[in-house]
């Protein structure tokens, strides 16, 4: 089909050449091979912001000094004969991505310049949409890297006075917003103790970060706390990272180890925890963050403090609330709900149907346990395992950190009296009797002066299942 048969008349085909470029949805420029405007559409007006009667008849070299717009791709093209493609920008304030391209008449001269103009409010509008798609999976791999299956309220096992004191508190600022302290020696639950409040905080739906301030190297923790700008140092990811401060906005941050913080460290974290904002590394834009703080130590920050290892106003804004956990041999009343309820989830796990035996829980409740509950979970893991059958017996747990082994001088430096043993005046009228009771004084002695059942056996050159088992037989026939 021929253009004759399109348009009858060429006013008809200017109409509606005019009529495709007005709808246009790009805008559309065109000038003289000299550069002067001869023609925008309605498209261009809206897209710049610039109107007609501020370009129709001038010159682009006029409109670039004046500032209406920031360069010419018409110009380009005028020197070039070649097409260009360039971001413009507009008084306005709009940008834009325009493509310049020559027209030329049958004899190769250039008669006009076509400039062809996109809005780049929809690509940015894109652009934002992907960054702040890719901001969300970088925030979700990183909370798979810091933030573990939750703790269930069973696992926060107390029945002991003393430990009970440490949960009364814990509720009682649970709900509130305050910066809490962890303390405790290692092993003794500090972790939990965190999780508990944070469970039972305004912020429970939302992120709980555990970071191990003593883990990170030190040149790593800045970054690892409140991330980097894109080439803010070498080897900085590009795009940058956010940091914990910021995956924990609106959640909780756990400090563990808050102790081990390097002293420039603590300045900046300091400075987060009053303003409540963090600047990136190579940035210069504070990032506000609503972050509750639980910190947790099995350090003496005090003699810490005194010694100028920690700062004294950091110390301060760290204990408003302070909570110590007891260690588990001060919580003897814990030792065996916390021992069963491992046994009972590892049974689960290996589909085992194990139990300790009467001594073995005697013993563990014995034990002194310098690894505190933390060390019990391992014992009771490595008992099951390692024992024969369903019964755990006292030789399945291998019970760490004894007492030095005692040399237990020869039977005669023992006796009811504390003295040397003396040959009885009469016989006996049951010497079976007589010899049990003279046994069960050796027992009940042994276990006095030792006060555990595995030093008094091991005294007396017995296997802690027999001193128990003599020892109960005896309290059972002689009173």
């Amino acid at each position: 089909m021929g253009t004759k048969e399109i348009f009858s008349t060429v006013d008809e085909a200017a109409e509606r050449l005019n009529a495709i470029i007005e709808h246009s949805f790009d805008g559309i420029y065109i000038t003289d091979k000299d550069a002067n405007t001869i023609r925008i559409n309605h498209a261009y007006e809206e897209i710049t912001g610039l109107k007609k009667e501020e370009v129709l008849g001038k010159n682009m070299v006029d409109l670039v000094n004046q500032k209406l717009i920031s360069q010419s791709g018409t110009l380009s093209v005028i020197r070039t004969k070649a097409p260009i493609t360039l971001q413009q920008r507009f008084k306005s304030g709009k940008e834009a991505l325009i493509t310049s391209s020559p027209i030329f008449d049958k004899n190769g001269e250039l008669v006009m310049v076509v400039t062809n103009v996109r809005d780049l409010t929809e690509i940015y509008n894109l652009k934002e949409a992907v960054q702040e798609k890719t901001e969300t999976l970088e925030r979700l791999r990183l909370e798979l890297e810091h933030i573990q299956s939750p703790v269930t309220e069973q696992e926060l096992i107390i029945k002991d006075e003393s430990s009970l004191s440490s949960l009364l508190l814990a509720n009682r600022v649970a709900p509130m917003d305050t910066t809490v302290m962890l303390l405790g020696e290692t092993g003794v639950g500090k972790e939990v103790m965190a999780r508990y409040i944070y469970q039972h905080s305004q912020r429970a739906k939302n992120s709980f970060i555990k970071v191990n301030c003593g883990a990170i190297p030190e040149s790593l923790i800045e970054s690892e706390l409140f991330g980097y700008e894109s080439g803010a140092f070498t080897g900085a990811s590009r795009g940058g990272k956010i940091g914990l401060f910021e995956l924990a906005d609106k959640g909780t941050l756990f400090l563990d180890e808050i102790g081990e913080l390097p002293k420039d460290m603590q300045v900046k974290l300091l400075r987060a925890l009053q303003e409540q904002e963090i600047m990136r590394i190579g940035s210069t834009k504070p990032v506000k963050i609503d972050t509750r703080i639980i910190a947790a130590t099995n350090r003496n920050l005090e003699d810490m403090v005194k010694n100028g290892q920690f700062r004294e106003d950091l110390y301060y804004r760290l204990t408003v609330f302070p909570i110590s956990i007891p260690p588990l041999r001060f919580r003897k009343k814990d030792i065996t709900p916390l021992a069963l309820s491992f046994l009972d989830k590892l049974n689960q796990k290996y589909n085992f149907k194990k139990f300790f035996t009467q001594i073995s829980i005697q013993l563990l409740n014995e034990y002194t346990w310098p690894g505190n509950i933390r060390e019990l979970k391992n014992i009771v893991e490595r008992a099951i395992i390692i024992s024969a059958g369903d019964e755990i017996k006292p030789e399945d747990l291998h019970l760490l950190h004894q007492p030095k082994p005692i040399v237990i001088v020869e039977e005669k430096a023992i006796c009811p009296s504390d003295s040397p043993a003396v040959t009885p005046a009469e016989l006996p009228q049951d010497l079976s009797e007589a010899l049990s009771k003279i046994e069960y004084t050796y027992l009940t002695m042994a276990y006095k002066k030792y006060g555990n059942v595995r030093d008094a056996a091991r005294a007396l050159k017995i296997t802690p299942s027999t001193f128990v088992r003599k020892r109960k037989r005896y309290e059972e026939t002689l009173q």
